[in-house]
């Protein structure tokens, strides 16, 4: 039988906090989604100022980062070269959501959607690095 690591409540709420601080360090209105290795919402959060569609986009952000294990500028990236990359199941290929990656496993994901794609990135890379 395997052992890996998984993510608790405590990891998920320290990473949450790292990404709205910054987020409201560059006042940012974002949403930020939080997805277990299997992509299921571990947390949400809309921020004051992000628009209603980043509460539908975040998810789907983390979901593709999750399931895939790359972060969606890898599958961004990857449809501009075949377009019909498009229609890969459960796939948002736009920046903004990366893989939690510890101890050479995929635990999870941050999706983060609300402002330019490379700022969500940002957002989502600051609660990651919180992890450590």
């Amino acid at each position: 039988m395997k052992t890996r690591p998984v993510l608790t409540a405590v990891d998920v709420h320290k990473m949450a906090a790292a990404c709205r601080a910054e987020a409201d360090k560059n006042k940012w209105g974002v949403s930020i989604a939080i997805v277990d290795d299997a992509g299921s919402l571990l947390y949400f959060e809309r921020l004051d100022g992000a628009g209603p569609m980043t509460s539908e986009v975040a998810p789907a952000k983390a979901r593709t980062a999750a399931l895939t294990r790359r972060p969606t500028k890898f599958w961004e990236d990857r449809v501009k070269e075949r377009p019909s990359m498009m229609k890969f199941p459960d796939n948002l290929p736009i920046q903004g959501g990366v893989p939690i990656m510890y101890q050479g496993e995929c635990v999870g994901a941050i999706g983060v959607s609300g402002v330019q794609s490379h700022e969500d990135e940002q957002v989502a890379n600051a609660g990651v690095a919180a992890l450590g």
